[in-house]
Parts: C-alpha cells; sequence; structure tokens
C-alpha cells in the first residue's frame, strides 16, 4: 500500500458533495441553475412586516400611547389634587385615543365592499344594541339598581360589534 494519492485525469474536475462547505461569511453561496424547461412556482414579492401589519402596528402603538398618557395623567393628578390644571391633565389622554379614532376610520375606509358592509352592519347592530341595554338599564336605575359608570359603555360596544361582526360574517357565507 502506498501512501501517494491516487492520479487523477485532469480533464475531469473531482466531484464535490453538495454539502462540503459548511456555512461561512467568506464562501459565497450561488443559486442552483435552472433545470432547462422546468420553470418553479411564480415568486411572489416579499413584503416586510410594516406593510403586511400596517393598520395593527399603528393602533397598537396610539394604544401604548394612550396607556402611558393615562399612568402619567393619574400620576400628576394624585400628586396634584388641588391644582388648578387638573382638568386639562384629565383631558389628555383623549389625544392617543382621537388617534385611534383616525386610524381606525382610515382602516375601514380601505376594506373591500363586502368587509366594509359586514363592519358597517356589525356597528350599527352594536350601536342599537347598546342603546337599547343602556335605556333599559336606564330604567331599572330608577327602580333602585346601581349607578353604572359611563366608562363600561365602549367596552360593551366593542362586545357587541364583536358578536355582531361573527353573526354577520357566518350569514354571509
Amino acid at each position: 500500500m502506498s501512501d501517494a494519492p491516487p492520479e487523477q485525469d485532469p480533464a475531469q474536475a473531482p466531484v464535490e458533495p453538495l454539502y462540503t462547505h459548511p456555512a461561512s461569511p467568506f464562501v459565497r453561496t450561488q443559486t442552483p441553475p435552472m433545470v432547462a424547461g422546468v420553470s418553479g412556482p411564480p415568486q411572489s414579492p416579499v413584503q416586510s412586516t410594516w406593510i403586511t401589519y400596517r393598520a395593527q402596528i399603528e393602533i397598537g402603538l396610539a394604544l401604548l400611547a394612550y396607556m402611558m398618557f393615562v399612568v402619567g395623567s393619574v400620576t400628576v393628578l394624585r400628586g396634584n389634587p388641588d391644582a388648578s390644571w387638573r382638568y386639562v391633565v384629565a383631558v389628555i389622554p383623549v389625544l392617543p385615543v382621537a388617534l385611534v379614532v383616525y386610524l381606525f376610520i382610515r382602516r375601514i375606509a380601505r376594506l373591500d365592499e363586502l368587509q366594509r358592509r359586514i363592519q358597517i352592519e356589525a356597528f350599527g347592530f352594536a350601536l342599537g344594541a347598546t342603546a337599547l341595554l343602556t335605556f333599559a338599564y336606564g330604567f331599572l336605575e330608577g327602580v333602585g339598581m346601581p349607578h353604572l359608570n359611563w366608562t363600561y359603555i365602549l367596552p360593551l360596544i366593542a362586545a357587541l360589534w364583536a358578536v355582531g361582526t361573527a353573526v354577520i360574517t357566518f350569514r354571509y357565507r
């Protein structure tokens, strides 16, 4: 047995297995050549996360700003309960909520016709059901039920809107 490497025919290049080179920043990887006459599926353009989830990110950031303003406002108001400017500070968290309303309306305006119709019908259901429930509870307060805070109305509208969206979407299927 000899330790000398076997001689290779110089006309033939050695065949390297596909996975001989580890991933390295110094080795440039090549895409495999296309097989003649065979094409793959059409390549869809790659969208960034910002483009895909823009509305959700914007509304999420506006809601985060709202939460920060609420915490700051409550902290300042508890530290200065007798200040003359406390009413202005108490209303400051409304600014990010106004931004949420603007972003929400813009999002609804960009929906297609069917989705817009579903959302409008669901909102109409939520508005009517909320009006009916609050009107009925107003009569119940007159006969002894406890007074409810107005801050419960918006979550009620949102919950009824979700129910309306689910029911109406199911109806259109």
